[in-house]
């Protein structure tokens, strides 16, 4: 290639060495095989106290499957456990972390160089009296408007990837609040069979007490016909509770992500006991102002947008912009029926003439795009608070029922039952009061139960008030007060 050949394509190619500089630890960062995984981990291991991993190939797939494994496979599993397993084992939540990764790969994109086109033409091909081809000519065109902006354009992308990660958190945070939930409703959903049991065994034991005064004509047919209908009603309702149990554990199984023999794992019987007294949160609403994962996505939508909106004002005029530069080299034939070749430099500069669109309209959706993610940033803010303020008298309003079904309605119904026991060894009360009493009691039991399930989701559901991830936990939906109700009626 001859040295004004080279010449051009220096003076070509200048601007690229000349564009904005990208560090070699942001093109690492985003390059990274686990890019921005260490803020997931990182911030939900302090958000949850739990482990979470990126699997990204076989070996890690099955190191994960044999861990759970070990965790779940014939074992009565905890919340914490059930968490953890979550964690490792969602295949939803992998998928966000390749999200998050596919936002690295996009960064890292964005600080690559535009490559240069190259073209080559030839003309005259055949030509009578040159033979091959009259001339060639080739050229290399650089996107100088690609280059000015290449600073903004990553700028955008490190928010973007950044808003990513916070993204990936906030899955995570919101798989462990939804399986904690799920396991809280597992449970309390068995605890509720136990005393659909025990209300099944005093139905028994009436209807067949009903049966036995009818035949000896001791009792009338409507008493035995409510009797037999209590006795009916109940067995429904236990078949039930039995169907919302396996389905309450069926939703677990699912945000685990189990299959196969890990679905062969068990939960309590019972849900754990209620805490003593309930955790003083005076400041929460500022606590979830500065810890809300949703909250720090919105601030970086907006900073997005803004930095979109400034690139699109400096490229207003100007959408395309080319310099190009090459060389002809043109054959001929001299007076002395020789030929000789003349080669010729050319440099060109394209750019796109702003006649009709001048960039108006594009100004114009970038400010409402603005304004759009600054009102929504404000309606999260104030959402934020109110959410936190809402859990956090869910948490100690649930906290204060269920202590009072536990200290003060089951204490009674306990003694009117054994009170009523006495009175019937004494022959004092029959038979169907002291069943009607049981029967009040075990009403009450289901009362207790829906009441501490309740104060366990609004537990859980704090934390998601204050770190992210809720999804406006159902802290009493009235299910098994409904049955409660229904079962007591009797």
């Amino acid at each position: 290639m001859s040295r004004p050949i080279i010449r051009l394509l220096f003076a070509t190619l200048a601007p690229v060495a000349l564009a904005g500089c990208v560090t070699g630890q942001q093109i690492d960062q985003y390059s990274a095989p686990d890019a921005g995984f260490s803020t997931v981990s990182t911030t939900t291991g302090q958000a949850i106290g739990k482990q979470t991993v990126w699997a990204q190939n076989k070996d890690d797939a099955q190191a994960l499957a044999v861990r759970v494994h070990a965790l779940v496979h014939k074992k009565t599993i905890n919340a914490d456990t059930a968490v953890q397993v979550a964690l490792l084992n969602n295949k939803g939540l992998q998928a966000a972390y390749a999200e998050m990764g596919l936002s690295a790969a996009e960064a890292w994109q964005q600080t690559m160089l535009p490559n240069p086109k190259v073209s080559i033409g030839i003309f005259g091909i055949a030509s009578p009296e040159l033979g091959a081809y009259r001339s060639i000519e080739g050229l290399i065109a650089a996107n100088i408007l690609a280059l000015a902006t290449r600073r903004s354009r990553v700028a955008i992308a490190d928010t973007r990837f950044r808003q990513a990660q916070l993204t990936a958190v906030l899955e995570t945070l919101r798989l462990a609040t939804e399986t904690r939930q799920a396991w809280i409703n597992a449970v309390g959903a068995f605890e509720t069979t136990v005393y659909f049991n025990q209300a099944q065994n005093a139905a028994d034991a009436a209807s067949e007490l009903a049966q036995k005064l009818g035949e000896s004509g001791a009792m009338p047919k409507g008493n035995q016909a409510r009797e037999h209908a209590f006795y009916a009603e109940l067995s429904g309702q236990k078949a039930q509770a039995r169907l919302a149990a396996r389905l309450a554990k069926e939703k677990l199984t699912r945000l685990m992500g189990l299959w196969g023999v890990d679905v062969d794992y068990y939960v309590p019987d019972y849900l754990p006991r209620l805490p003593a007294s309930v955790a003083r949160r005076n400041a929460i609403e500022t606590e979830a102002l500065q810890r809300r994962v949703d909250l720090q996505i919105a601030r970086l939508e907006l900073q997005a947008v803004a930095q979109s909106h400034g690139l699109t004002v400096a490229t207003r005029y100007v959408t395309d912009l080319e310099i190009i530069g090459g060389f002809e080299s043109e054959r001929e034939r001299d007076e002395d029926g020789g030929r000789k070749t003349v080669t010729t430099l050319q440099a060109e500069l394209e750019f796109v003439i702003p006649i009709f669109d001048s960039g108006e309209a594009r100004q114009r959706k970038g400010e409402l795009a603005y304004m759009r993610a600054a009102n929504k940033l404000a309606e999260k803010a104030v959402n934020v608070r109110s959410e936190a303020r809402s859990a956090y008298m869910a948490y100690t309003a649930t906290h204060a029922i269920a202590r009072h079904y536990q200290n003060s309605v089951l204490p009674l119904r306990t003694g009117i039952e054994e009170e009523s026991l006495l009175t019937y060894n004494g022959m004092i009360t029959n038979t169907f009061e002291l069943l009607a009493d049981t029967r009040a009691k075990i009403s009450t039991l289901l009362q207790s139960v829906a009441a501490k399930r309740d104060f366990w989701l609004a537990d859980a559901n704090l934390l998601a008030s204050t770190y992210g991830g809720g999804a406006g936990a159902a802290a009493g939906d009235g299910e098994a007060m409904a049955l409660a109700d229904s079962g007591g009626g009797h």
